[in-house]
């Protein structure tokens, strides 16, 4: 296989361009026979170019299909990804279930059953990297964690929390929602 049948395969246009040298460097244009006809070279350079479109359209269309299925991919995603956590809820509510339909009416062993679902329940925000915000007493309020609900005089520096109202809680170090605490105020404050 000549070289320029090689080239041919890879690249048509630059293999047309190099026949085209070849044939004026080895002085074959002198020759009649050597000259490609005008009909011949448009129909070279129609052929290249309906190559050169179906390789842009080719490169289109997969384009297009890695688009959509990486929208695909993002939409379930989204659509399942709450599976991890709605799997670990599912024995915390047959726990709570199996507590509604008990009548034995012993306070101990609801109490136990109560327990132990909520253990449970903290077996499953582990597991789905779900953490509380609870803090403590004369801890400085930390806005990007903490909602003061409330600000009242107290011997405690300003600006502390004295207790908190609801525990808060983040999903991997993201806020889902803040702990709702009671701050001190300095006294005489508005």
């Amino acid at each position: 296989m000549t070289e320029a049948k090689q080239n041919t395969e890879q690249n048509p246009i630059e293999t047309a361009a190099d026949e085209a040298a070849d044939v004026f460097e080895n002085g074959e244009a002198e020759t009649e026979a050597a000259v490609p006809d005008y009909e011949d070279l448009q129909a070279r350079v129609e052929e290249l170019e309906g190559m050169l479109k179906d390789e842009q359209l080719r490169g289109l269309a997969n384009e297009q299909n890695l688009r959509r299925r990486h929208q695909e991919e993002i939409l379930a995603a989204h659509k399942f990804a709450g599976q991890k956590f709605a799997t670990e809820m599912l024995p915390v509510k047959d726990y709570l279930e199996m507590a509604l339909l008990d009548q034995s009416g012993n306070f101990d062993a609801l109490k136990m059953g109560v327990q132990m679902t909520l253990a449970e329940l903290q077996k499953a925000f582990e597991n789905t990297q779900i953490k509380e915000i609870n803090p403590q007493p004369g801890d400085k309020l930390d806005p990007h964690q903490h909602q003061a609900m409330q600000a009242v005089e107290s011997e405690q520096a300003p600006n502390t929390v004295v207790s908190v109202m609801k525990k808060g809680y983040t999903l991997s170090e993201r806020v889902l929602r803040p702990a709702m605490v009671v701050v001190s105020k300095a006294e005489g404050e508005a």
